[in-house]
């Protein structure tokens, strides 16, 4: 006779407090056993407070989790571990500088062992990559691997403790198309061997491929269930935002018989990562800048934003030499919507009309300062008109910039280098990682407002870990490795596995070949 199978995992009436916050509102789900459930929600839904409950970091205020039928202590993250719940994160807890299995074995033996069982511990490590077909050399050291052989080893490391239950949080996130297939396929492996996992991603595509089923959180609360067969990306969109969400299509921009360059690298160099980059940009186009980050997206970014220097070759703005000052660049029309958009994109402890306006105080002629004091009623006018232009909410002009959610933060900086006081539409917008942590709502408005100021005459670059954003975006594509830059080529002369051989250190030119003739940049 046969019986119905129990599930893996239980989450009864969740409730999570902090302060007058609700983060997680009676939240009951449940992991039955080679299931994939994928938990989606926008930034704040409660998806990582949820997670946090179970793995033992947080406490919940109400509710109960159950493990293969055993109540699950609060707050214990070893006994998390003893139950067999393994979690791997966005980004890595690896040590660089120890092997593959020393970063395995830290924290699996008392401190008080006499000796270091290391040929057992290589044993039981090999077996384990054999049987989940995770391919791994136990001596090798971890700061010499690839990111895809570092996450293998995150995974590795979870199912060496006896993990039955995993939380896999933005798992392709730092991964090339080729990796994330690899992961793949492990993923179908581990689920065929009985194991259960949850998938956390913002990439619908891929949770619509890997799932069996979805769980969407908005608000704290569950908001929704199905199964991933039949669903599509509007119908999860419109479950984590409320509404119906467009999904983007490609817009590419007009044809231009001689287009204008705005930007010129030539062969620089920097001393934080960049080699011998060649790049035009040219008015009225996107281009787009693929790479796993760490491969010199932030030495590009602050080359042509003044926080870093050119040490060989040369920059060009509008045929003159670029100036390693913030300021000056900001004069002369280039827009910068920087990656950290808490740490450096506002000053969190200044309200937001401060923010809102910061960039204009230090131009020359600028309306909002005079005799070099700030026209306080006149910024705070200005801040206003950007604020509604963008509709920026979260509290008015007076509430610190910090309070504000990251989807309205970002608002915030489009308006302020977007719309300018001095009415100059920006000549050269660097954007690097522009909707990173953003919900979709929050990512289609940032791109709509890229895409006008492309059609507007502006130069864009467009710096981003996200393939799918790259392909939607980017009029030319070039892929950043190792501070090296491939040449920018139009989007349709890519494919997403050629841009990931690129990504990986594969010449892209036998990946793509290109037409007969064509010159290494277009024309200036």
């Amino acid at each position: 006779m046969e019986t119905t199978p129990q599930p893996v995992l239980r989450l009864e009436g969740i409730t999570k407090r902090f302060g007058t916050l609700l983060a997680n509102d009676r939240i009951s789900l449940q992991l039955m056993p080679g299931e994939v459930l994928a938990l989606l929600g926008e930034n704040g839904a409660g998806k990582s407070t949820l997670m946090s409950i179970l793995f033992g970091h947080y406490v919940a205020d109400e509710g109960r989790i159950e493990v293969f039928g055993q109540t699950l202590p609060p707050g214990n993250p070893k006994a998390a571990l003893a139950a067999g719940i393994g979690m791997v994160h966005q980004h890595f807890a690896l040590a660089d500088n120890l092997s593959v299995l020393d970063n395995v074995m830290l924290g699996t033996e008392p401190l008080w062992a006499l000796r270091c069982a290391r040929d057992a511990a290589r044993a039981k490590l090999q077996a384990v990559a054999q049987q989940f077909g995770l391919t791994v050399q136990p001596e090798a050291r971890v700061g010499a691997l690839s990111v895809g052989e570092r996450q293998r080893v995150e995974i590795l490391k979870a199912l060496y403790r006896g993990a039955r239950i995993l939380i896999l949080d933005e798992p392709t996130a730092v991964l090339t198309p080729q990796e994330s297939e690899s992961l793949f396929a492990t993923l179908a492996q581990m689920v065929a061997m009985g194991l259960s996992i949850i998938f956390i991603s913002h990439k619908l595509a891929e949770v619509l491929r890997v799932s069996h089923r979805i769980a969407v959180l908005r608000g704290g609360k569950l908001v929704a269930q199905m199964p991933a067969a039949g669903a599509t990306q509007a119908d999860l969109a419109a479950a984590m935002v409320g509404q119906s969400v467009a999904i983007g299509a490609r817009r590419p921009a007009a044809a231009v018989s001689a287009p204008k360059p705005v930007c010129q690298l030539r062969a620089a160099h920097t001393d934080d990562g960049l080699r011998g980059v060649d790049l035009t940009l040219h008015a009225g186009e996107i281009v787009a800048i693929a790479g796993v980050s760490g491969n010199g997206q932030i030495a590009l970014a602050g080359l042509l934003c003044g926080t870093s220097r050119c040490t060989q070759g040369d920059v060009t703005l509008h045929g003159v030499p670029l100036r390693a000052e913030p300021s000056w660049l900001v004069a002369q029309g280039v827009a910068r919507i920087p990656e950290d958009r808490h740490g450096t994109g506002v000053v969190g402890d200044l309200p937001v009309w401060e923010n809102a306006v910061a960039e204009q105080f230090h131009v020359p002629g600028s309306a909002l300062r005079r005799w070099g004091f700030v026209r306080r009623k006149a910024a705070r006018a200005e801040a206003a008109r950007i604020v509604q232009a963008f509709d920026v909410r979260g509290g008015g002009l007076d509430v610190p910039a910090r309070a504000l959610s990251g989807g309205n933060m970002q608002k915030l900086i489009l308006g302020r280098v977007l719309a300018r006081s001095d009415g100059k539409a920006p000549a050269l917008i660097v954007a690097h990682q522009p909707t990173w942590g953003l919900d979709i709502g929050a990512v289609r408005y940032v791109q709509q407002q890229l895409l006008a100021a492309r059609d507007a005459g502006a130069a864009v670059l467009l710096i981003s870990d996200d393939l799918d954003e790259v392909m939607l975006m980017g009029d030319r594509i070039a892929v950043l490795h190792a501070g090296t830059l491939t040449r920018a080529r139009p989007a349709q002369e890519w494919t997403r596995a050629s841009i990931g051989l690129a990504m990986a250190g594969a010449a892209p030119d036998a990946a793509v070949p290109s037409p007969a003739g064509e010159p290494a940049e277009a024309p200036a």
